[in-house]
C-alpha cells in the first residue's frame, strides 16, 4: 500500500519500531538516539515535496516499509548528501538526483525478507517516480544489502576517480540515464 502525505504519520510508531529492528542490528548498528532521530525526521519529512511511504503489512502488522520524496534543488548539504556530491560531482548530481525520487529508507523485518517483500515495496514506491528517475544510497558495508540491490536491477553509479566514499549510489532500474541504458 502506498501513502502520500502526513496520513502516514497515522502508523508512525509501527514504523519506528519497524525502524529500531532492521537497523538496530548489524551492518548498521543504530542506537536509540539514532532511531529517535528517525521518529523526529519522520515528522518533517513527511512535508517534503513528493513525499510518500510504501508498506507492507501482514496480520503480525508491518513487516516493512519504504520512504521517498524527490530530492530538491539546491542538491542538500546535509546527512550523507555532502558524500553523494564529493562522489558523482555537481554535474552528475545535477543530471541524475535533482527532481528524481530518492528513497530515503527501506526497512524489511527479518521475518519477511527473503519473501520479496523488499523489491514489491521498490517497485510500489518507485511506481510514478518522474521519468522513471528515482535513486537511493546505502552503506558499502551492508555487502548484503547492496548485493540486494544489484539483483534487483538497481545500477551503481560509479565514483569519480579518487573520490570513493563510504556509501554507494544506486540508480532505479527504470532510470533513463543510469549505466547502460543508452
Amino acid at each position: 500500500m502506498i501513502s502520500y502525505g502526513r496520513t502516514v504519520l497515522d502508523l508512525a510508531d509501527e514504523l519506528v519500531d519497524t525502524y529500531a529492528e532492521v537497523f538496530s542490528g548489524p551492518p548498521w548498528n543504530e542506537g536509540e538516539e539514532t532511531i529517535r532521530q528517525f521518529s523526529t525526521r519522520l515528522q518533517s519529512d513527511v512535508r517534503r515535496p513528493g513525499f510518500r511511504t510504501a508498506f507492507a503489512q501482514s496480520p503480525a502488522g508491518i513487516d516493512g516499509f519504504a520512504t521517498g520524496w524527490l530530492t530538491p534543488d539546491p542538491f542538500p548539504a546535509h546527512r550523507a548528501y555532502p558524500q553523494v556530491a564529493a562522489q558523482l560531482g555537481a554535474d552528475r548530481v545535477r543530471g541524475l538526483l535533482v527532481g528524481a525520487l530518492e528513497i530515503d529508507e527501506l526497512a524489511v523485518r527479518g521475518h519477511a525478507r527473503g519473501q520479496g517483500t523488499g523489491r514489491a515495496l521498490l517497485t510500489e514506491i518507485t511506481a510514478d517516480a518522474p521519468d522513471g528517475r528515482a535513486w537511493l544510497l546505502t552503506s558499502r558495508l551492508a555487502t548484503d544489502t547492496v548485493a540486494t540491490y544489484r539483483r534487483l536491477g538497481w545500477h551503481e553509479v560509479p565514483a569519480l576517480p579518487g573520490t570513493l566514499t563510504g556509501v554507494i549510489v544506486f540508480l532505479a532500474p527504470g532510470h533513463p540515464d543510469r549505466p547502460g541504458a543508452r
